[in-house]
């Protein structure tokens, strides 16, 4: 178990055509947002500084590791949630990056909101202003498995049959 403190720990991302929309929920909840630490990809992060005038930790933009990076972080338990608005519509030359962040979210068991709607009932959630117990899944089965798996190759490389 891991407590994902009061003092929230809030990754930001938007894509180009909803970074506007973005910004409109971020001013809306900013009283909420100023109590909590953010983080954000590139531009996003400059955005919401300059809108909201509040500090923003910033990372390179997606498509250059921004998305990376802040999976990353989450995989660290440094991020406690992610903010993701994302058009679905548009094309994602980096779409395996945002599917790894996303899958992310689940393996360490964060809140993520993809659009506005969700981040709504997140941010109107009594668990925002407490510290709350956050369920960790116990991967050590898979590590094993997965140590295990790497044994076996390398044994075939190193036998004189290779």
């Amino acid at each position: 178990m891991s407590i994902i403190k009061k003092r929230k720990r809030i990754a930001l991302v938007a894509h180009d055509n909803k970074k506007d929309d973005l910004l409109e929920w971020a001013d809306f909840n900013k009283g909420s947002l100023t109590r909590h630490r953010l983080f954000a990809t590139g531009t996003t992060g400059r955005l919401l500084e300059e809108a909201l005038d509040i500090p923003v930790t910033r990372f390179n933009s997606g498509p250059l590791g921004g998305d990376q990076q802040i999976g990353a972080q989450i995989a660290e338990g440094k991020i406690d949630m992610l903010i993701f608005f994302w058009d679905p519509l548009a094309p994602m030359p980096h779409d395996p990056d945002i599917r790894a962040l996303l899958r992310l979210c689940v393996v360490w068991n964060i809140p993520v909101a993809s659009n506005r709607t969700t981040a709504d009932f997140i941010f109107s959630s009594p668990l925002m202003d407490e510290d709350y117990p956050r369920q960790l899944e116990d991967y050590s089965t898979h590590i094993t498995r997965m140590d295990d798996l790497l044994d076996e190759v390398e044994e075939e490389k190193d036998s004189p049959e290779s």
